[in-house]
């Protein structure tokens, strides 16, 4: 987090972890396969917070709402989480095992995000304008291009949520029930 993956010197990593740079080279002989590692727990510890989160709600527009807002890098552990996976990024481009766990990354919130978006169909109150995986990966894309851009200070997490929002309304519309009237 100090120093960014590229900034990273080895005798940093072995400071941080309290020890010899020997020793850290003894369990990860090529740094990459330490990030590769690293990005395998923060994914894991990302993905079941976001599950996490969802679950404890009912109602699948609730869910849906609760996922957003898990996926959007507000200050403390939602940003430091999304950091470090940010940070972690260009591993995957030149490390095979790193770009599948990037894959799993993406695959298992897609796969949240379908199966709230199927819930909401399934409801029979709302109807989704696309398939449910396109529009399961397109939330994946757009928290990812907006995340980076709250890190960076260009948008707001609550501005990155509110056009997350706007774009869960512009997908899913609801259902008008019609009311029959018995003679």
């Amino acid at each position: 987090m100090r120093h960014g993956s590229a900034g990273t010197r080895l005798a940093d990593i072995a400071e941080e972890a309290g020890l010899a740079p020997a020793s850290v080279l003894y369990y990860y002989p090529d740094v990459r396969e330490l990030y590769t590692a690293v990005f395998q727990q923060g994914s894991e510890q990302y993905c079941e917070a976001r599950e996490a989160g969802v679950a404890r709600e009912q109602s699948p527009l609730a869910k849906l709402r609760a996922c957003i807002h898990s996926g959007v890098p507000y200050p403390g552990a939602a940003q430091d989480a999304s950091r470090i996976l940010y940070e972690l990024t260009p591993i995957v481009l030149r490390d095979e095992a790193a770009a599948a766990q990037y894959d799993a990354l993406i695959r298992r919130q897609a796969a949240l995000y379908e199966q709230i978006l199927q819930e909401c169909e399934d409801s029979g109150d709302f109807r989704l304008l696309l398939p449910a995986p396109q529009l399961a990966r397109s939330f994946v894309a757009l928290e990812d291009g907006f995340g980076i851009n709250v890190l960076i200070g260009a948008i707001t997490a609550e501005q990155e949520e509110e056009w997350l929002l706007q774009y869960a309304q512009s997908s899913v519309t609801r259902v008008e029930r019609l009311a029959t009237a018995s003679s």
